[in-house]
């Protein structure tokens, strides 16, 4: 029912004439996506779910602007990227570090995976942000710029910094 409501109400595309898909169709074609691309970067997987299920919270609460955008899946992954900082600066302003924690690194179920995923953790976040945005959401250089507000020489250079320290931790050669 709430399914026909959203798409009696959407407003179409100002660019297209369309209108834009109901969030339901969006979230079970993003949520994994994002979910992935979070974990990823956050490098924390418990976190990364929380940080999706806020953004994906968001993106519907405000549905009808959200889904206007070129890309609401890049918009999402922003979100939740945003909450996730916050949440980091929040929890390090209430309590001192534990000398125990093991860092929450997710583990990639595929073996094969395993020395890209360890090479991509020890990125810098800066880094390792451009990377999923460019590679997992499939962003070009200008959505990644304005996704993470940088400029699109910035995204240019830390991804070609990003993978030469990928190319160097992985032990193959440099083009």
């Amino acid at each position: 029912m709430r399914q026909a409501t959203v798409r009696r109400h959407a407003v179409p595309d100002a660019r297209t004439g369309e209108a834009p898909e109901p969030f339901d169709v969006f979230y079970r074609a993003q949520v994994e996506r994002v979910y992935r691309a979070l974990a990823v970067t956050l490098g924390n997987p418990t976190l990364a779910r929380e940080a999706t299920d806020e953004a994906m919270a968001r993106a519907y609460a405000h549905w009808p602007r959200v889904s206007g955008r070129d890309n609401p899946g890049a918009w999402v992954y922003r979100v939740g990227l945003n909450w996730a900082t916050s949440w980091w600066r929040k929890v390090r302003r209430e309590r001192p570090p534990s000398t125990d924690h093991a860092g929450g690194v997710v583990t990639p179920p595929d073996p094969d995976a395993t020395a890209a995923f360890v090479a991509l953790s020890k990125l810098p976040r800066h880094y390792r942000t451009v990377v999923v945005c460019r590679v997992l959401l499939e962003l070009s250089t200008v959505e990644t710029a304005a996704q993470l507000g940088v400029a699109e020489g910035t995204v240019k250079s830390r991804l070609a910094r990003a993978l030469a320290r990928l190319r160097t931790d992985l032990g193959e050669e440099q083009p």
